[in-house]
């Protein structure tokens, strides 16, 4: 008896090689061949994963593609999502891929048992965590940092209190047991910003101990959010990021571009094309990463953001720096730019989250603004959007794909519409 083999054409959205028939096989990549039995046999494009954990930690999808599928992967989400809506991109730039140890912000879990920390990323369809005892994706920095985290951690959980309710007697290595922590880090100017939530740490001790890590590993700054916001344990000077060539202040746990990289790319992109304009809205703003990065001595930028502390954040910044970036606190989706308001800028530059700015497009639609940069994290969302805009007589001139979260099925990209 022969064992049937149908080769694996392309990478669907969520990682699975797909054949011409409609199987599915995790971990494929384009040319290898599925046989009868769902093993596969690996093609010219399959290559060996850069990590020991891929295949059970749920970070990664794609690390079993050469460089060249993988580009075509990141490529074709982005043209798909254009196709999808029959947007008509006249060009689709080549991607832009963020290369290996770029990543300067993750978000990790911590749990504990039986005295004992894991801290890492869900396996892939399960609550289980895979400990990290290597990461090819983040930052080197941030790596360095969960070894001796999870010693710091250990110590904490010893000292903890026991939570209100629990049963009279248990032991202190049973209330350890029971630890869950929430991990933030991001490389700053400063060093590595490291953020835990949903554990406190009472008590002298616990307090040295953590001011004794911090100073030890150079930490930029450290905070504890229990429940009732982040408090700061540690930060000798104040913590910033370098956005458009401004040293911006940083408040714990915002938003910031996976990687240098990719938001260089981004910002070239919009810069590229919004070259020429005076006057620029900036939605959506967040700290000015494309802001500050836009405003000069013949553009004047807006930028609207509805979170209190980048608002502020982008706008002592843009003061310090003597820039013209005029910065306003609104909720764009409550509240978004009207089309008279809108009127009155040369070009509008967007960076919604993944759901995307219906509301605000649709604002777009209606005002007489001939140019928009629209920044996407969700190719999803974006096509929706991007429609609205064809619809009210625009034309969609480009489109850059760019993979910042490396062998991730998370593809961001960068859009530019004129109005036909």
């Amino acid at each position: 008896m022969t064992t049937e083999t149908e080769e694996i054409l392309r990478i669907a959205s969520k990682g699975d090689g797909v054949t011409a028939s409609g199987r599915f096989a995790w971990g494929a990549a384009p040319g290898d061949l599925l046989r009868e039995d769902g093993t596969l046999e690996w093609g010219p494009h399959h290559i060996q994963a850069a990590c020991t954990h891929f295949g059970r930690c749920g970070g990664c999808q794609l690390q079993q593609l050469d460089e060249e599928s993988l580009a075509a992967f990141v490529e074709g989400r982005v043209a798909n999502a254009s196709a999808s809506q029959e947007l008509g991109a006249e060009t689709i730039s080549a991607p832009y891929l963020s290369p290996p140890g770029a990543r300067r912000r993750v978000s990790l879990r911590a749990e504990s048992s039986g005295g004992r920390i894991v801290i890492g990323f869900r396996e892939a369809k399960s609550h289980r965590l895979v400990e990290l005892d290597e990461c090819p994706v983040m930052a080197p920095e941030l790596f360095a940092v969960l070894g001796p985290l999870r010693k710091l951690l250990i110590m904490m959980g010893k000292a903890a209190p026991a939570k209100k309710g629990g049963k009279p007697g248990k032991s202190a290595r049973h209330q350890q047991a029971r630890m869950a922590a929430d991990i933030e880090m991001t490389l700053t100017d400063q060093g590595v910003d490291l953020g835990v939530k949903g554990l406190t740490a009472e008590g002298l001790a616990a307090t040295e101990a953590m001011l004794d890590f911090s100073r030890e590993h150079g930490l930029a700054r450290l905070t504890m959010d229990g429940g009732y916001g982040f408090e700061t344990v540690w930060e000798p000077v104040p913590v910033t990021v370098k956005l458009g060539g401004v040293h911006v202040p940083f408040p714990p746990g915002s938003f910031l571009q996976a990687t240098v990289d990719g938001e260089e790319a981004l910002v070239e992109a919009a810069r590229g094309w919004l070259q020429g304009a005076a006057t620029v809205a900036d939605l959506f703003s967040g700290l000015g990463t494309f802001a500050l990065a836009l405003a000069g001595p013949q553009t004047k930028v807006l930028a609207a953001e509805a979170a209190r502390d980048a608002h502020l954040a982008c706008k002592s910044a843009a003061d310090r720096a003597q820039l013209p970036v005029f910065s306003a606190h609104r909720d764009l989706f409550r509240n978004p730019l009207q089309p008279d308001e809108l009127s009155k800028f040369e070009a509008v530059l967007l960076d919604p989250p993944r759901a995307g700015a219906r509301e605000q497009v649709e604002c777009i639609a209606g005002s007489t603004v001939n140019r928009v940069v629209y920044i996407s994290c969700n190719p999803s969302s974006w096509s929706r959007d991007a429609a609205r805009l064809i619809e009210a007589g625009f034309r969609l001139v480009e489109l850059r794909p760019v993979g910042q979260f490396r062998w991730s099925t998370h593809v961001e990209l960068a859009s530019y519409f004129e109005r036909a």
